[in-house]
């Protein structure tokens, strides 16, 4: 996986932005809420994205995973190298990680960005 790769399976969602965070941080957001973070200028490429609370110790514990820094008490997780999942576990993950954001928005904002 190469972070373009990454890129495009968070375009396909719906209502996804991206932006630049913390000077060097790629963020994909929806409704303004992160879903998940990369660092494309760390050699390997690194990532942090959200799991669901019954997943957190099971993923988190992977070899190269572990609890995200800042984020670890919303049940975020980072990887260490992004290669460390294939593109189907990607989507997966990318996936679910927006599903978590996006149905804790108002319903306001889901019906703007077409999600309800």
């Amino acid at each position: 996986m190469i972070i373009a790769e990454i890129q495009a399976i968070c375009k396909k969602l719906n209502g996804v932005t991206q932006d630049i965070k913390w000077e060097d941080h790629l963020c994909f957001n929806i409704g303004g809420k992160m879903f998940l973070v990369t660092s494309p200028d760390s050699v390997p490429f690194t990532a942090s994205f959200k799991v669901s609370d019954e997943d957190f110790e099971e993923i988190s514990s992977r070899n190269g995973f572990m609890p995200a820094p800042y984020l670890a008490r919303y049940k975020w997780v980072f990887v260490n190298d992004i290669k460390r999942m294939s593109k189907k576990e990607w989507e997966l993950m990318i996936s679910t990680s927006y599903q978590l954001i996006a149905k804790k928005l108002p319903p306001k904002i889901k019906k703007e960005i077409g999600i309800i």
